[in-house]
């Protein structure tokens, strides 16, 4: 059977997300831009890169809580958020905003 041209296959972010650098470095470019709705679309595709049960698990939350925490419409407790965050084996660190700094 002939593939439909007009058929196209659901992105999965996650599937981009192949090595810990491109994970950073994505995640690390939504937190500088801050819109709270893309460091979760970033949070929940890292998650997913890394099997989201087992960083769960390791979060101490369950399967559901992770994603209801990181869904379209959620508004997520910075603690759990945090908790996936070190699941991840990473953390968020605070930095001088540079273009706040120069403008000075």
């Amino acid at each position: 059977m002939k593939k439909n041209e007009n058929e196209f296959k659901e992105f999965n972010l996650s599937e981009l997300l192949d090595t810990e650098e491109k994970m950073i470095d994505y995640l690390n470019a939504e937190l500088a831009e801050g819109d709270p709705h893309y460091i979760k679309v970033a949070i929940k595709a890292i998650a997913r890169a890394r099997n989201l049960g087992d960083v769960a698990q390791k979060a101490g939350l369950s399967k559901t809580t992770v994603y209801r925490a990181l869904s379209e419409n959620s508004n997520p407790k910075y603690s759990t958020i945090q908790k996936i965050i070190s699941a991840l084996n990473l953390h968020i660190m605070v930095v001088p905003n540079t273009e706040i700094s120069t403008q000075g």
